[in-house]
């Protein structure tokens, strides 16, 4: 299992250069794929013995989520107070 998660990290790794390399360089340089790896590695190592590939993905998509919005967050990409507030009036309606 963990031999698997080894592979889709490296694969990931590979993924985030060539993103680094050319087609989108808004949010990732070449130092955030090798963080991102790590932090790949031991969200990998933390994971219990019986964990499924699919464990390890819903990791990996909640972890690329955080990082993604800490990243807009930072370019100030984010939603004020009160549009959010007025967001949950309409759907809490």
């Amino acid at each position: 299992m963990k031999n698997v998660l080894w592979k889709i990290s490296n694969s990931v790794y590979s993924m985030c250069k060539m993103t680094v390399n050319g087609l989108n360089q808004k949010y990732i340089n070449e130092d955030e794929c090798i963080i991102t790896k790590m932090k790949m590695l031991q969200a990998v190592q933390e994971l219990p013995d019986d964990a499924s590939v699919e464990d390890a993905m819903e990791r990996f998509l909640m972890l690329a989520k955080i990082e993604r919005g800490i990243a807009q967050a930072d370019h100030g990409e984010t939603v004020p107070h009160q549009a959010v507030r007025d967001r949950m009036a309409e759907w809490l309606k």
